[in-house]
């Protein structure tokens, strides 16, 4: 056990310390004194829950999740059924089981469950271009049930993180140029016409999505796409939450000295919108301290793929990789006005026992990789084996 221990990156254990205490600060300043008070001691709770998590999956060989991963993924789908069924709708999203006191988001939990299902799909392929057909659309397919599900939920930022996280593994799972090229401009101009189609056709849309009872979605795509039509209760969060991130200007305001933080005009500044609370108590200095944070962490776990000579290793950290840059990029660019809110989590920071567990579980198989990434399966030696001796018959 130790000498697996002696192999973790403690660099990466020290930035997770760091954003345990960003947190827990930040979480105290926006609660002290409301009905949310004692919500940081919850998170600290959280997080050793979390850390006995990290270390387990350290100790435990990331291939074994690999090899179950089908029986993994199928779990994951029952609970994202059974959620539709007896889930508890939270900000307009059916997505949370109440297991006791624990609240839990099996969405948030598919994640990391695709990640290992993706690895375990694409390993078993030889390390030959992928197959449109063979490979690309069944794969593809696979990740497209778990999205429908959710979006059945009513919570398009976790359904978009498997999107993300599918065309990750599939460039890093060695997909075709051309096939690659051929998805973005597909995606792209997906993206456009839906863009531009929504603003022109608005009122239409809206009335559409009223209709199939999806007025959810209007709330939170107004603000950004036609703001001049967004009602007042629909852009009053980012509205509110812009206004804060520009108060703070260089070094902030100061710590729990945040005028629209404090006052309460930005929700949810204790979960979702905590980067709001960071922006506007410690301005852009401290604002960029947890980018490079984020940056610091991400290049870690780069290294750590790199260094890996098990061809699962990799493609599980890119799929981390692929989920995690979504969430901070989503979460940020939402309170900035280049994406729409989607109360997708900042990780590590925001309040949250499932998105926490989540991604600090992600960073244990990381590790976990880092620690048994050096022993290459029999199974992928056998592939090896078996296409070298193809190529010299």
């Amino acid at each position: 056990m130790l000498q697996k221990l002696k192999k973790v990156d403690y660099v990466v254990v020290f930035i997770l310390f760091i954003f345990m205490g960003i947190s827990i600060m930040a979480i105290y300043s926006v609660t002290v004194g409301t009905k949310f008070e004692g919500s940081h001691i919850k998170m600290i709770e959280f997080y050793i829950m979390a850390f006995v998590a990290f270390f387990a999956l350290i100790l435990l060989d990331y291939k074994v999740l690999v090899k179950y991963a089908l029986y993994l993924y199928l779990f994951g789908i029952a609970l994202l059924i059974v959620v539709n069924f007896f889930g508890s709708d939270v900000n307009g999203a059916q997505g949370w089981l109440k297991l006791g006191g624990f609240s839990l988001q099996p969405a948030e939990l598919f994640k990391l469950l695709l990640i290992i299902f993706l690895t375990y799909l694409l390993m078993k392929r030889p390390k030959a271009k992928l197959s449109l057909w063979r490979d690309v659309l069944p794969i593809g397919g696979l990740a497209f049930i778990p999205f429908a599900i959710v979006m059945l939920q009513n919570d398009l930022g976790n359904a978009l993180s498997y999107v993300l996280i599918l065309l990750g593994l599939l460039w890093i799972g060695n997909i075709k140029f051309l096939h690659a090229f051929l998805a973005l401009v597909i995606l792209a101009a997906a993206a456009v016409g839906g863009i531009l189609s929504y603003i022109h056709y608005h009122d239409n849309i809206e009335s559409f999505l009223n209709k199939i009872g999806r007025t959810h979605w209007t709330e939170r795509i107004d603000p950004w796409l036609v703001p001049d039509k967004a009602t007042a209760k629909a852009s009053y969060h980012t509205k509110n939450a812009k206004l804060a991130i520009a108060s703070g200007g260089m070094l902030g305001e100061g710590y729990m000295k945040g005028t629209s933080v404090q006052s309460g005009r930005v929700p949810y500044t204790y979960s979702d919108s905590i980067f709001v609370e960071i922006a506007e108590e410690f301005g852009f200095v401290g604002s960029s301290v947890v980018l490079l944070l984020y940056f610091i962490l991400i290049h870690r776990m780069i290294l750590i793929s790199l260094e890996c000579r098990d061809r699962a290793g990799p493609l599980l950290i890119v799929g981390v990789i692929s989920m995690m840059l979504y969430q901070i990029f989503e979460n940020i660019g939402a309170f900035i006005g280049i994406m729409p809110l989607t109360g997708i989590t900042l990780p590590f920071i925001s309040y949250g026992g499932t998105s926490l567990l989540i991604n600090v579980a992600s960073i244990g198989i990381v590790m976990s990789v880092r620690v048994h990434g050096h022993e290459v399966s029999e199974d992928i030696v056998t592939q090896t084996q078996k296409l070298s001796a193809s190529k010299h018959a």
